[in-house]
Parts: C-alpha cells; structure tokens; sequence
C-alpha cells in the first residue's frame, strides 16, 4: 500500500496551556486563592506586629500585598514577552525568609546584625526605616531581574539528587507550619480549656483532611480536582454552625481600599540593608529552583535553564513592584505546588485568573475578610494535604538518583537530618549569633544550601582517586578495573547499554585500555557507526516501540527505566490515538519500530511532531537517524551506569537537560 504523506504535522496543546472553560476556570482559581490566602497574609501580620504597626497600617499592608501577589502570579504565569515568566501554574507569594532581616530594617537596627533576628527593641520607631526597607526591595528587585540568567547557569550544580532532597526538605519541614495551624487555638486558649481547644482544631483538621480523601477517592474528573476546596467550604461551614467560625470581621471592613505607590515616602537606600536582602533572595532563588522543578515534574514539561532564568527574572520583577506598591519580596510558593499535584489541574490559565481575583481582594477588604474568616485548624488540615503532596514530588526525583552510590546517600541523610533538627528544635537559631540565624532559623534554608555544598564537594571538586565507574553486583569498579575485566565480565556489565545484542560490548573490549571515562564511552558509539548495515538495522529492530513504551505495558524494565526520566505526563485520548497513527504510519514505511530516545524531547508535543517528520524522511536518511537514537539510548544508559561520566552531563541526567 502506497504510503500518503501527511501535508502538515498536527499541533498538541501541552495541559499547562490549555484554557478551561470559564465556569471550571473560576472554581479552579478560587480553590488557588483560598490555599494561598492564609500564607500571603501571614508575613504582614507578622512585620506588622514586629514593627508595632498600627490596625489601619496592617489593613494597607494586607490590601498592598494581595494586589501586589496578583500582579506577580500573573507575571510568572501568563508571562511578559519571551523572557520574563516560567509560564507553568505557579502563584507567587511573599518569602517569609524575609521576615526578619525586614523588620530589622523598618525598625532601623542594624540589618547585619539582625539578620535572622525574630523580634526588634522595644520602643524602635518603625516609621523611620520604612522608607529604607522599600529601598532595598526595590534594588534586590532589579538586582535579581539583571542577574537571573547567571544563577541559571549553575543549574548543573542541581541533578535529581539536590533537586529531589531539596523538594522533600520542602514538603516535611512545612508540615510544621500546618502543625502550627492546627494546633493554633490551643496557643491562644487558657490553661484550663487548652486540651479542649487542641481536640476541636485536630478534630476540625482531621475532617479537612478527610473530606479531601473522600472526594479524591469517591469522585473523578473535575469534581476530584475541587477535593481540597470542598473541604475548606465543608468544613468552614460545620465551624460557623457550631460557633467557631466568625464572619463579623466582614461588615466591619471597607468596601474598597486601593493602594498608592511609595504609600511610606520615597524609598531610600542603604547598602547593608541591600547586601542583607541579597543574601535572603539568594537563599530563595535556590527554593523558586525547587518549585519550578517540582511544577514540571507535576505537568509534564522539561526545565531547562531558560525557564528558571524567566522565573527568576519574574521574582526580580515582583520584588522591584513589591517594593513600590508597599508590598514584600516574592518568589513561588511551595503550597500551590502542592494543590497543582494533589488536583491535577495543570493549566496556567487557572493560576492566571487566581491572580486577577488576588488583585480584586486586595481592592475590596471586606472581600478579603470573607477568606480570612476560614478557621485556622481547617487550613492546617488543607495545608497538610498539599504540604505532603510536596514531599511526595521530592521522594519522586529522588528515585532518579542512584542511592546506591554512597555519595547520593549522604547528601540526602545530612541534608533531611539537618532540615528536621532546626524545624523540631527552633530553640537552636535562638542560640546562634545572630548573622546565622538566618540558615538555622529555617529547615527549608540549610537544607537547600547542605544538599547543594554537599553535591559541589562530592561531584564537582577535585578527582576522586577510588571513583566509582561501574556497579558490578552491588560493587564499585574503577576505570583501571574496567580495563583489567575479561571478556565475558566486560560484556556481562555493559551489554545492557543495547537491546538483545551483545556484539558492541564485545568490540568495545578490544579497546582496551581506556585512558579515561569518555574513551570507554566512545568505544561503544564507534563500534555501533562501524557495524554493517544488517548488523545496525537488527540493532534497531531489537528495541521497544515508543509508542508499546508509552500507551502500554510492555515489560521491558529497562526501557522503562528510559523513559522514566522524562516527565511526559498522561496521555488524553486524542494524544494517545495520534501516537498510535503515527506508529502505523512509520511501520507501514519503514518495517521497524519507531525508537526514540527520551532524552531528546521535551515533551509529549515535540514527540508527535518529531515522530511525524520521521515518518516524512526518506529511507537511508531514516536510518540513520534510527541509529542515531539507539546511541543515544546507550549514552543515557552508560551515563546512569557509570558514574562520574562526565559531570556536568551526570548533573543534567535522568530527567534534567544537558547545560550547553
């Protein structure tokens, strides 16, 4: 039969472009707001109070920081141009590292020397610093927008290993803060009611939770995705019938509150309490990394160092607004990561319209009192949920990393161990002096930063003298070993760089010795480009179909461990029935399967458009592409075999694209 080739290959919406209808769209947006809602006001409430801020101040500050947290989630998500903006579902929030360096800035004392501090002298006059503590948002604001495709360069220092401990880090040590909401009546009870008041906030958290595990498991499709909304509304609801939920904060509030730019005075500038600053959104730059990582392993989309560069250059954007809206510095917030997983939703269009409703709370304060009306127990239980679905990304890319290397085991245990030490004994940064209280004050904090110093000294510093190059039963072999192996020992390690064939190991070993890691590996390409057409197509001819690898269970563990590092996402109907076309279409032309390697795509919409274009090509040049791709399946392969390959490649591998 006569193959027709196709005019045009067709165009697939990625999920995190695709625009719900406006009914959805809102529910969606309004289930971001309100688990975003709590923590967005928290940081003012608490320079506020540390500042000794009057109530109509708080309102400002709450109203400026709302407005402000819309414009910049529409920024990060939407986009501005080509550069500024990650595009991928993510809200932006104020950082609460910037707490204390903040308040010591308002209060004029000293930033660098009260850095980390919790609270400022008794009778400091705020006023007088308000003015500076703008300043220095709106310079960190700029500095970071400038500087963001510099930071993005270091992202080889951030393989699955870092990425992965810095997302768990992430998810348990929140848990805290979730904690702290549940238990938050019993803080403020009297000695006799405490017990009561601690069994009605778990009580009241244990019902959230459970609502949320009662729709995700009894319902599916959208009503599932409303699951952590539902038990906020249920839950709020059974609180004001019993009493515990009060709405008359709501007829007290005004109706419109706008905020002015440079509300406090002109900013001024001063440079310790720049520096101070710097170091803060250094430290959330390192965790903005952790969320963009976690948004696309959830969504299916790759990151490279173009989108964390956009979404660095979209905090340095929000900061500078921050700074002149009377608003705080922004970066992602880890809790909507969490909803965007636990519901599955991943359009940034969802996020998108959360950030026009953020910008209608910050204009309407009586709206804004509806939300804040939520009891704080059913907000740590909704919390929880999504704090956990964090943790849960981490453990994920954790499993790209390969534990059996001791040195991927030690960055996690030190790191996690030193994260949950400080977040279970906070009495610990109350000991310190006072400049390190900034890293021991947060378990979040010296988490990121041990798992980053830890990878640089492990795998980017120096040469190891024993470093490990195969794993043979469980045992580490040098290079020089791999030069000793006999034949069948050498082939019985490295035949699993191809499928079914063994006759590349074979020739390989005739190379011996190799000068170094990357001769061993271009021994195999070499004898793969070297083989006779008939040897090279029944190469081809052995490896899984992409398309029996991705629609179906095809029992090949190894090739499934291929694709493992791509975050595809699931397939709908309409994508799996145009990859099954495209397969027919391919084997119709070219009698084989169509093989691909993962590592080339980032995602399930250049896979079609490059699998049709495949099917376009003619014959010989087919071929070699085909082959093409089976050695770069070997060189994944080889890379997640071998260690210290090559180590900026070993930074990018299973699942993070490869620096130029």
């Amino acid at each position: 039969m006569a193959h027709t080739p196709r005019a045009a290959s067709p165009t697939t919406t990625h999920p995190v472009d695709r625009v719900p209808p406006t009914g959805k769209l809102l529910v969606l947006a309004v289930q971001h707001v309100l688990a975003f809602y709590a923590g967005a006001v928290v940081v003012p409430l608490v320079i506020a109070s540390g500042l000794g801020l009057d109530n109509r101040t708080l309102v400002h500050l709450i109203n400026a920081d709302l407005f402000t947290c819309g414009i910049a989630s529409i920024i990060q998500s939407a986009g501005i141009g080509k550069r500024i903006g990650v595009r991928l579902p993510l809200i932006q929030g104020v950082t609460f590292t910037a707490v204390s360096p903040l308040i010591a800035i308002g209060a004029a004392v000293s930033p660098l020397i009260a850095i980390g501090a919790a609270a400022t002298p008794a009778g400091a006059d705020p006023n007088t610093g308000l003015a500076t503590m703008y300043g220095s948002i709106i310079a960190v604001g700029l500095i970071v927008f400038f500087a963001a495709p510099y930071f993005a360069k270091l992202l080889r220092f951030f393989p699955p290993v870092v990425t992965g401990t810095l997302l768990t880090v992430m998810g348990t040590t929140l848990i805290a803060v979730s904690a702290g909401d549940v238990v938050g009546w019993a803080s403020t009870a009297d000695d006799a009611s405490k017990a009561g008041a601690l069994l009605e906030g778990l009580g009241f958290a244990l019902g959230t939770i459970a609502i949320i595990v009662i729709v995700q498991r009894v319902f599916t499709g959208f009503a599932s995705t409303l699951s952590v909304l539902i038990g906020l509304v249920v839950m709020t609801g059974v609180a004001f019938a019993l009493g515990r939920a009060d709405f008359s904060g709501v007829g007290g509030a005004s109706w419109v509150g706008v905020t002015t730019p440079f509300y406090f005075g002109l900013p001024k500038f001063s440079a310790s309490a720049v520096f101070s600053m710097l170091i803060v959104m250094a430290v959330t730059a390192v965790e903005t990394t952790g969320d963009v990582f976690a948004t696309g392993e959830v969504v299916g989309k790759r990151i490279t160092p173009a989108h964390i560069a956009n979404a660095l250059r979209a905090d340095g954007l929000s900061t500078f607004l921050g700074g002149v809206l009377n608003s705080f510095p922004y970066t992602c917030f880890a809790q909507n990561v969490g909803l965007v997983r636990l519901t599955r939703v991943k359009s940034r269009w969802v996020v998108t319209a959360a950030g026009a409703l953020m910008i209608v709370l910050g204009v309407l304060p009586k709206a804004g009192a509806v939300v804040a009306a939520i009891p704080q127990p059913v907000i740590g239980g909704a919390s929880l949920a999504m704090f956990a679905s964090v943790a849960v990304v981490g453990i994920q890319t954790l499993s790209k990393a390969d534990m059996r290397d001791n040195r991927n085991a030690v960055i996690v245990s030190t790191s996690v161990g030193l994260a949950m030490l400080v977040t279970l004994q906070p009495s610990i940064a109350e000991a310190m002096p006072p400049w390190l209280r900034i890293l021991f004050g947060s378990g979040v904090t010296i988490g990121s930063l041990t798992a980053v110093v830890l990878n640089v000294v492990f795998f980017h510093i120096g040469r190891p003298t024993s470093a490990a190059v195969a794993l043979v039963g469980g045992r580490s072999v040098t290079l020089d070993e791999v030069g000793a192996m006999g034949r069948d020992e050498f082939v019985s390690v490295f035949s699993r760089l191809h499928e079914a064939h063994t006759w590349p190991a074979e020739r390989a070993w005739e190379h011996r010795p190799f000068a170094s890691v990357e001769e061993l590996r271009r021994a195999f390409e070499d004898e793969v480009l070297a083989a006779t057409p008939d040897e090279q197509e029944a190469l081809i001819g052995a490896y899984t179909d992409i398309v029996d690898l991705l629609l179906t269970d095809c029992g090949d563990e190894r090739a499934g461990l291929d694709t493992a590092s791509m975050a595809l996402g699931e397939f709908d109907d309409h994508e799996a029935q145009e990859l099954r076309a495209l397969d027919a279409a391919y084997r119709e032309k070219f009698s084989r399967p169509l093989v691909m390697c993962v590592d080339n795509l980032a995602d399930r919409a250049q896979l079609l458009a490059s699998g049709w274009r495949r099917v376009e090509s003619s014959p010989a040049r087919e071929a070699r592409f085909a082959l093409g791709e089976v050695i770069d399946i070997a060189d994944a392969r080889f890379t997640s075999l071998v260690a210290d390959a090559n180590p900026l490649r070993a930074a990018w591998s299973e699942g993070f694209e490869q620096l130029d």
